[in-house]
């Protein structure tokens, strides 16, 4: 199995349920995709190191994941590309350190 360190960014102006609805439907992008969530952390509303989309600040999540197909990875850029909520993301395979 394939592991995977994803944080994303959620725009700071949103409601709280609205940010945990965002973390939520991606946590549930990944497990209909078969990946299993390992460790996950609401790291909460952080100063960006640098303005993104007039923002300065967001909200931090990680998830730590495993995966034997990469399928869920894919497909999560795809939606977090697309999502207007989510202002920054990164995948990182922890094997290939």
């Amino acid at each position: 199995m394939k592991k995977y360190e994803i944080m994303f960014i959620v725009k700071p102006d949103l409601e709280e349920t609205s940010i945990a609805s965002v973390a939520n439907s991606m946590k549930d992008l990944l497990t209909n995709y078969k990946a299993n969530i390992i460790e996950e952390k609401a790291m909460g509303q952080r100063e960006l190191a640098y303005e993104i989309n007039k923002y300065r600040t967001g909200y931090y999540f990680l998830f730590v994941i495993e995966s034997e197909k990469d399928d869920a990875i894919k497909e999560f850029d795809r939606v977090a590309l697309i999502n207007e909520n989510i202002i920054r993301h990164i995948v990182i395979n922890v094997n290939e350190r």
